[in-house]
């Protein structure tokens, strides 16, 4: 079976959507790398098919949706997120400081820099800022694949001088978590600039 966008929440099993994915994410990696002149191996070395993920998201109907986020405003702390929303709709990013709607497309995947890459690329790909919002009589579906790297990936900026310092993966997943719980919302990049 081939897989498109439009029929991705009808097939089972999503073993075969979750392999297309992940060579895609490579392969935008790889070409994105290859932009800022970098031929590198290195999101195949670090980002390998134990680390990344698929996720299946269930935004159920809201009567209120201008007041209750599916996902709160945040930017993606990996490196590429591979997103397909329904039909319903609902992601949201900022745009000149603007949010605005992503209208949804059924023959199209959603691509989003995550903060990793922001920091490899040295702030050439920036991560945007987005969320999920609800609908308030349709249940709305989403899948997303997220490039990861293990968590002793150390991250550094693929030029120089560098806008940030060198951290691992796990060192920012940590400070991450403990930024939610002291203020519940994530801090970010900004903790590592240099």
């Amino acid at each position: 079976m081939i897989l498109t966008p439009r029929n991705v929440f009808t097939s089972t099993p999503m073993e075969p959507f979750a392999t297309k994915v992940a060579i895609l994410a490579q392969k935008l990696a790889e070409i994105l790398a290859e932009k800022l002149g970098h031929k590198s191996s290195f999101f195949q070395e670090s980002c390998l098919p134990s680390t990344c993920y698929l996720r299946l998201n269930r935004y159920p109907p809201c009567p209120i949706p201008s007041d209750i986020y599916g996902l709160m405003p945040h930017t993606d702390s990996d490196f590429l997120t591979i997103l397909h929303q329904d039909q319903v709709g609902g992601l949201q990013l900022v745009k000149d400081g603007q949010w605005i709607a992503v209208k949804p497309n059924p023959e199209a995947l959603v691509i989003n820099i995550g903060d990793l890459f922001q920091a490899w690329s040295n702030d050439c790909y920036k991560s945007v800022k987005h969320c999920a919002v609800t609908h308030p009589t349709k249940e709305r579906f989403s899948a997303a694949y997220f490039l990861c790297p293990s968590y002793e990936t150390v991250i550094e900026s693929c030029s120089m001088p560098s806008v940030y310092r060198k951290f691992s993966f796990r060192e920012y997943r940590q400070k991450v978590q403990e930024d939610v719980q002291l203020y519940g919302y994530k801090v970010g990049l900004s903790r590592f600039l240099v």
